[in-house]
């Protein structure tokens, strides 16, 4: 099974897909969902 780091650089170089990336410090909210960083956030526009 291969690690969840390395499904996400790889789908991250999809086209369609925008990466948000959260700092440590920041508190984000994408379509209803908070989440506190660090985080790496896919969005799938396709």
């Amino acid at each position: 099974m291969a690690p969840t780091k390395d499904l996400s650089e790889e789908i991250e170089k999809r086209q369609g897909i925008i990466t948000v990336q959260v700092q440590p410090y920041e508190k984000i909210e994408v379509g209803g969902i908070r989440v506190d960083g660090p985080a790496i956030i896919l969005i799938n526009k396709d």
